[in-house]
């Protein structure tokens, strides 16, 4: 008695693992540019006075929000 295997199952696996690690990798993106532009938007909205008391300067404010999202 022969038999039959049919493999076709498993060509779409690898397409659907690709692109599921796409959108996982976009969504990851999209989170790290989220902090990003939250970390920069808090920050500008605090006086100069309340930068110092933190111990920064308003020209620091890109470079922490930058560590803040994609270097934690």
């Amino acid at each position: 008695m022969a038999y039959e295997t049919n493999s076709i199952g498993g060509v779409g696996t690898g397409l659907m693992t690709r692109l599921n690690a796409l959108i996982a990798e976009y969504r990851g993106t999209a989170a790290r540019r989220k902090i990003y532009r939250e970390t920069v938007q808090e920050l500008e909205s605090l006086s100069t006075r309340d930068l110092s008391d933190l111990g920064l300067n308003r020209s620091e404010i890109r470079r922490i929000a930058y560590q803040a999202a994609y270097e934690a």
